[in-house]
């Protein structure tokens, strides 16, 4: 018998799998925003990191547990105003994170879905990845054009947000 990830087994060991829904619903809906906005090739580094980014804003800003329910035209103001550049992102990640941590503590049972999110989260902060200096003054010194010009290495999640947030803007 499988149960949704919002419905946890009752732990009396009768052999259940809880499949983790939620979070395989918000990567599927992160996915199709990508894909749809064509930035980069879906086989990718930087695809990962703004598909795992946008999975994460999906999955946290589900807070009534309703993620297989929702319209995403509905949500994308959402999405958007917490993916937004001048947003406290992975603050607000961490904080999410842990909320749902302490409920999964607290109800005595393990959480796939949580697992999957907190795997994701470790991953874009922890994966760097090459990437143009968004810092950098433009029209600086040398002859760069826009793809020649001074990279850095950055948390894979500095990179995805942007690409997760511009994904939004063209769906």
């Amino acid at each position: 018998m499988l149960h949704r990830g919002h419905q946890s087994t009752d732990g009396t060991g009768g052999g259940e799998l809880t499949v983790p829904m939620a979070w395989l619903y918000a990567e599927y809906i992160a996915d199709e925003l990508l894909r749809t906005g064509d930035l980069m090739p879906p086989t990718s580094f930087e695809f990962r990191a703004g598909r795992d980014a946008l999975a994460l804003t999906v999955f946290l800003s589900d807070t009534d547990g309703e993620l297989s329910g929702i319209r995403v035209v509905t949500q994308l103001e959402t999405w958007l105003s917490l993916t937004a550049y001048d947003q406290p992102w992975q603050d607000w990640v961490c904080e999410r994170l842990a909320e749902l941590a302490a409920e999964a503590a607290a109800a005595g049972r393990p959480s796939p879905d949580l697992e999957l999110a907190e795997a994701a989260w470790r991953w874009l902060e922890e994966t760097e990845l090459l990437a143009p200096d968004l810092d950098a003054v433009p029209g600086g010194t040398g002859p760069f054009g826009e793809e020649d010009g001074p990279k850095v290495w950055t948390p894979a999640w500095r990179l995805g947000l942007p690409l997760g947030h511009l994904a939004i803007h063209l769906f």
